[in-house]
């Protein structure tokens, strides 16, 4: 009989998946150990590949952080294969995140092409690649931008997003997903950051635990998180816990989070088992296509795969 994991990973495959989504379910195949999905993942991202450099097109193409969610997994791709192609399509992709993306007068880019909006997505969409790639402090310029731009004193939460041309918060929430994208996504630096980079490392752990502190203390009995963290009248769904459970258990791997959190991630993890499906679909994720009720999504797919191989190497 096919496992849990192998039946999650069986069905985000036969999903229909956008750019962001070919991304993180690539990084999902790439930490999984899986790396010939993960390679055959990026080829076709690369294969989407528009002239300005963005990947994994489909349909109307506005997102501007979203085809760099692929970037690890290319960059990878690049490392195992030599293939000129890839490399080619790599170094389009890195023109477009530090040249060409449209960004405000500071250099931070923007989420999308249509509005000079920052989104609490993009902490996971764009520094990682830019890591992977090298530019560790165009990364970390990144994340401090976005952190500036939508961190909530007083909830000690993200924002979900933020227009720059009118200084105003075009959505306030405090969206579950959204903070566990920023948890992951700093998570991912902090791991790729050069050893010499230490102030930078604990800067970005303070934000992990200033999230994690404040987010898992609003978990349901069931293990789950409302949609928005804050407001109980917003439907529960799985998928934060999911991003917050790989945060916790990449960080105590890591020995920057201490095994206290580890109670928690491991309710998230038993209450995320429990929506798995026949097909292998993780239910009550935060779902698409419009991520306003709870459903299926590709996404959620791929941190139930990140989560369970954060649990893995947590054990080890």
């Amino acid at each position: 009989m096919m496992s849990k994991l192998n039946q999650v990973k069986q069905a985000v495959l036969a999903m229909q998946r956008y750019s962001w989504e070919q991304g993180v379910v690539a990084q999902a195949f790439l930490e999984s150990g899986d790396a010939q999905t993960a390679i055959l993942l990026a080829v076709e991202a690369a294969n989407r590949q528009i002239p300005d450099g963005r990947c994994a097109q489909m349909g109307t193409v506005q997102a501007v952080t979203d085809p760099c969610a692929i970037g690890e997994a290319l960059i990878f791709a690049c490392e195992q294969t030599n293939d000129l192609a890839l490399l080619a399509a790599r170094n389009r992709l890195l023109h477009w995140a530090l040249r060409d993306a449209p960004r405000n007068h500071e250099g931070i880019v923007f989420h999308m092409d249509n509005e000079p909006d920052f989104w609490v997505d993009s902490f996971y969409m764009l520094p990682p690649f830019l890591a992977r790639a090298g530019y560790t402090d165009e990364a970390l310029r990144q994340l401090d931008g976005y952190w500036q731009a939508l961190f909530l004193p007083e909830k000690r939460l993200l924002a979900h997003r933020w227009n720059d041309r009118d200084q105003r918060f075009t959505r306030r929430d405090a969206w579950g997903v959204g903070n566990g994208w920023a948890a992951a996504g700093m998570t991912r630096v902090a791991a790729l950051l050069p050893k010499h980079y230490e102030f930078q490392r604990k800067q970005l752990i303070s934000r992990i635990r200033t999230l994690l502190d404040a987010a898992l203390p609003l978990m349901r009995e069931d293990g789950m998180f409302h949609d928005v963290l804050d407001d109980s009248s917003t439907f529960p769904e799985v998928n934060a816990g999911q991003m917050l459970a790989y945060t916790i258990f990449r960080g105590v791997k890591a020995e920057w989070l201490e095994e206290a959190y580890l109670p928690a991630a491991l309710k998230i993890r038993d209450a995320a088992h429990q929506q798995v499906d026949n097909y292998g679909l993780v239910r009550n994720v935060c779902g698409a296509p419009r991520f306003d009720s709870p459903g299926i999504a590709p996404e959620g797919q791929a941190f139930f795969i990140l989560m369970e191989a954060a649990y893995t190497d947590w054990q080890r």
